[in-house]
């Protein structure tokens, strides 16, 4: 961040409400001068005369900011005028409509980052190091990984990784903390955003996606399950999206001569909100539940979207699938290196759990290689090009 905003005029973080923004930026920022457009009068001041607000400070920090768009306008304009000389941290919790603001008025001068619940390092209260993903597409793993032991995901999964539940340990606390996470989604941040016409409509669509945890999306299935339009299914997913609490995941389609899915994979940006939503609410209902292999892909995709972000270049993250139904996981790609990841429900990963990696790596020759990631203690070389390794590893 502070290396960014030595390179950058302006730095734009996005993310979802109580992901820890607002928290981070006034610990680790306090010479800035710090604007919440929650305000109501800050956000009139804002929308009136945005350049006011920063008349007196060369630092300043505009949280909430895709509230009032016209500051943005404001603070092109201020970059310019001085030189690049002052320095603007910018955040929200609209990820896709400020994103789409900030690319007409900032261009040029501004860098981009998200911040996403902790990783499983972060829970332990750890961090700062480069993450292991950069290993993995070195396919190098290292003496040190031979010491091994194993974590069980389930109660990660129930409980979530957003930073306000580390201090709950009662799991009656861990659900009324979601239930409140929701109500105040659709009751507050939503009508900000768009009008929802049914609000039952809504959670409806809401719990289905949840059962359908890391499945590839079908919008017209989706709306006759729920009863509502396929149009306003729609706008519901974009909306989800652009409030952060849902994460598109795109096939992988550079095979040229193989017919493969087109159609993305969506999954919650927390697997505890999956969970919830679902009305998995304990560890018996969880580990017997059909939507369990799901909700581990979830997991395991925060882990590797974290990561990925602090790859120079970063990566992106895609799944691939033929019609023929051979799928791996996730596909992430940093230029024209590409790491298949495997997510399999097992403590005891074998050569048969493979084949779709090996499939990938046949069709895709130059790919690094492929990492089997489970639920296990183990790291084993499954084959000359795919390691098995334990999903907390991701995450460290």
């Amino acid at each position: 961040m502070a290396s960014a905003l030595g390179s950058f005029p302006v730095v734009v973080i996005t993310g979802p409400r109580q992901v820890g923004k607002s928290t981070f930026l006034r610990r680790e920022f306090k010479g800035f001068s710090y604007l919440n457009l929650d305000d109501f009068s800050l956000l009139e001041q804002a929308r009136h005369d945005p350049a006011s607000l920063w008349m007196d400070s060369d630092e300043v920090i505009i949280d909430e900011v895709q509230k009032a768009p016209r500051a943005l306008e404001a603070v092109k304009l201020e970059v310019d005028r001085s030189g690049r000389r002052k320095r603007f941290l910018l955040s929200g919790s609209s990820d896709l409509l400020l994103m789409s603001k900030v690319t007409e008025s900032l261009s040029g001068r501004a860098v981009y980052l998200d911040m996403l619940p902790f990783t499983y390092r972060e829970m332990r209260g750890r961090g700062g190091r480069p993450p292991r993903l950069e290993r993995a597409f070195l396919m190098d793993f290292g003496e040190q990984e031979k010491r091994v032991r194993r974590e069980d995901p389930l109660p990660h999964i129930l409980r979530g990784s957003m930073p306000p539940l580390l201090g709950l340990s009662d799991p009656k606390d861990i659900l009324m903390w979601w239930d409140g996470y929701v109500r105040t989604y659709l009751e507050r941040d939503l009508r900000e955003l768009s009008q929802i016409e049914n609000l039952i409509d809504f959670r409806r669509l809401l719990v289905a996606l949840a059962l359908r945890a890391g499945s590839v999306l079908n919008q017209s299935a989706l709306a006759r399950d729920v009863g509502i339009s396929q149009p306003t299914v729609f706008r519901y997913l974009r909306l989800l999206e652009v409030s952060n609490l849902v994460v598109r995941v795109p096939p992988y389609t550079a095979s040229r001569g193989k017919r493969v899915v087109k159609s993305p994979k969506l999954y919650f940006m927390d697997p505890g909100l999956n969970a919830f939503l679902a009305g998995l609410h304990d560890s018996d209902a969880l580990s017997s539940a059909r939507e369990l292999g799901g909700l581990f892909e979830c997991l395991v995709l925060l882990q590797l979207r974290a990561a990925a972000e602090l790859l120079i270049p970063r990566a992106s993250i895609y799944f691939w699938r033929t019609i023929a139904g051979r799928e791996v996981d996730f596909v992430l790609e940093r230029g024209r290196e590409l790491l298949a990841v495997e997510v399999k429900m097992t403590s005891r990963p074998s050569y048969n759990d493979i084949r779709n990696l090996l499939s990938f790596l046949e069709e895709h020759p130059g790919a690094r290689g492929g990492l089997l990631v489970h639920t296990g203690s183990a790291f084993t070389r499954l084959h000359g090009k795919v390691m098995a390794v334990p999903w907390w590893w991701l995450g460290t």
